[in-house]
């Protein structure tokens, strides 16, 4: 048995659209997505690997209480940034969510900034084999007895690719790349090219950015800095207290919280937090449009354009 995408009944699936609004980060999803949920009746699925965890509101530009009491959000403030959300589970999640808003005659529009998501829920999922428990338990043992970096070694060895995106000091996704070859005989990388289902829904895509990339590094500066002014260091010092919590969770490796983080620990000034959690989210916005430059079937939209709302419900009656 594989994790996938749970396909949505045949008989039940809706006529009525779905939307993706992607983009960099800063680049005005949330704005625009608020406002075309409010002229086309719809409710607004997270696709933001951030937004899921409780607690981190700040950081990740969450929605305010009263934007989310304008229109209906979802997949947002989902578990407790000790916990981890797999892209398997975004997937299975956001056909759900389509389906049920779909059920209220309400059009979805799946808006953010996590692409990894999008891909595997347009495009299909690898089928990634079950966990095994024997293995998960052997691999434990051996970092135990020799340490991290040596696994990590054998990942290196075994699938460069991985070893490459995946820190030796990130236990739970090593020891996932390791299970899997182990298990199988195949690497994960090998895994991961393989196409599972995807969504059973059509998707109208579209992505917004500012034409000047100067423009786009201005405003994630500037939105870097009113999130100092509005009290990030006290929402991450209130993670970094808890005491369960630590630099290779997930959560915390995200952009923003890692710098604060090491800033907390005394690793970092925080004139270097402040520029390295800018150049960091910089970097994430590059990744974004790097991702978004080879998608297909994918209508652009200038984050400065007054009539983006307009060629969005023009191209969605259309379809």
């Amino acid at each position: 048995m594989v994790d996938g995408i749970k396909s949505a009944s045949s008989q039940h699936k809706s006529q009525l659209p779905v939307i993706s609004i992607m983009g960099p980060t800063a680049s005005g999803k949330t704005g625009l997505s608020l406002s075309l949920a409010e002229k086309m009746d719809c409710e607004i699925i997270s696709v933001d690997s951030a937004l899921v965890y409780t607690n981190m509101d700040i950081g990740t530009a969450k929605p305010t209480a009263a934007e989310k009491s304008l229109v209906p959000h979802h997949l947002i403030d989902i578990i407790d940034p000790a916990e981890s959300y797999s892209v398997s589970q975004f997937c299975n999640d956001a056909v759900r969510l389509i389906e049920e808003i779909h059920s209220r005659n309400r059009v979805p529009i799946l808006a953010g900034g996590t692409m990894m998501y999008f891909n595997a829920l347009i495009n299909g999922i690898s089928p990634l084999p079950k966990s095994d428990e024997k293995i998960r338990s052997e691999i434990a043992s051996e970092a135990e007895a020799s340490g991290w970096q040596k696994l990590h070694d054998e990942l290196c060895r075994v699938d460069p690719i991985s070893g490459d995106r995946i820190h030796p000091n990130d236990p739970q996704r090593l020891t996932r790349a390791l299970e899997v070859f182990r298990g199988t005989g195949k690497t994960l990388t090998d895994w991961q090219n393989e196409k599972g289902s995807p969504c059973p829904y059509d998707i109208s895509q579209f992505a917004i950015a500012p034409e000047d990339r100067s423009v786009l590094h201005e405003r994630i500066a500037q939105r870097f800095d009113m999130m100092l002014e509005d009290g990030f260091e006290q929402e991450v010092r209130r993670l970094f207290e808890r005491g369960d919590l630590h630099e290779d969770l997930p959560s915390i490796r995200s952009v923003g919280y890692r710098q604060m983080w090491q800033y907390l620990e005394g690793q970092l000034s925080y004139e270097q937090m402040r520029e390295r959690g800018i150049i960091a989210t910089r970097q994430l916005a590059k990744r974004q449009l790097t991702w978004l430059r080879g998608w297909e079937n994918l209508t652009w939209l200038d984050t400065f354009c007054k009539d983006n709302l307009t060629k969005i419900t023009a191209k969605v009656t259309l379809e």
